[in-house]
């Protein structure tokens, strides 16, 4: 199970973390953070210190309700920050979080890796293009809806089979663009209940029959906090009770606000296994 990245194989039998980058003022926890290129330098240096395999850098809130930006505006907000951590960790490897073809260019054209994709090519019918173009690793997710609609009644006959049969349906169509360096997102919170987030949670590895990594978001989301009535803050503790349930079921990418304790969460996880061997 490997990813091609700049002619290196990167090996995803093993768990990696994701670690995120919001350079957006309006995200659900750290909208606002990450402006100043000092702070963003410190922060990056703690997440690879931490343990981070991958940096997903995003330029536009895709938060319920969130506000629409242009393509011009998120491309400012990315390139200025991608073309420094790209010049400061070289060796590190950069996932852009965009549904938008021109935004994916421009960002593999100053040095990203990969691109993270929150509608599987659908809000964008030039992304498979480009992805195929830059023959780079492309990040596949479930989201009903659109970031403004997403969240308003979402409904479904079996959440689990209906995501399942879209992303494989994506993955079909990847291919016939060439496209095989592939990962797979159910999309927790992206046009989901928090019931359904649940069901998607207590059924990850029947997502394995689509046969790629799987990754996992839920990081100090609302289906944490809203369960344990507290907050994002707060959502820590809970985040890791999902990433370690996430590993048993055979998530491979924990995509993460805090690095740390996602990076424990493997070690103790991989521990467990290893005991039983």
């Amino acid at each position: 199970m490997n990813i091609n990245i700049r002619g290196n194989l990167i090996d995803l039998s093993k768990p990696k973390v994701m670690g995120i980058l919001n350079l957006t003022p309006d995200s659900f926890y750290d909208g606002g953070k990450f402006f100043d290129l000092g702070k963003i330098e410190s922060h990056v240096s703690e997440m690879i210190k931490n343990g981070m395999d991958f940096l997903d850098i995003g330029g536009y809130s895709s938060r319920p309700g969130a506000k629409e930006i242009s393509e011009n505006d998120e491309i400012s907000r990315i390139i200025k920050t991608l073309q420094f951590i790209r010049k400061k960790f070289p060796e590190l490897i950069i996932s852009i979080d965009t549904f938008r073809s021109e935004v994916a260019r421009v960002s593999l054209n100053e040095g990203a890796d990969i691109i993270n994709d929150i509608s599987s090519g659908n809000m964008d019918n030039k992304m498979l293009e480009t992805i195929s173009k830059y023959n780079c690793p492309y990040i596949l997710m479930h989201m009903k809806g659109n970031p403004k609609t997403m969240q308003q009644s979402p409904s479904y006959k079996d959440v689990v089979i209906e995501i399942i049969q879209f992303l494989a349906e994506r993955i079909k169509v990847a291919h016939e663009f060439g496209i095989t360096d592939l990962i797979a997102d159910p999309g927790f919170g992206f046009g989901k209940t928090t019931e359904h987030n649940f069901e998607i949670l207590n059924n990850l590895e029947k997502f394995l029959i689509l046969d790629l990594p799987i990754l996992t978001g839920f990081s100090r989301k609302s289906m944490i906090y809203n369960t344990l009535k507290t907050n994002s803050e707060n959502a820590l503790n809970g985040t890791s009770c999902l990433n370690t349930i996430a590993l048993t079921k055979g998530a491979k990418i924990l995509r993460v606000h805090d690095v740390k304790e996602a990076k424990e969460c493997i070690i103790l996880y991989e521990k467990t296994i290893n005991s039983l061997i």
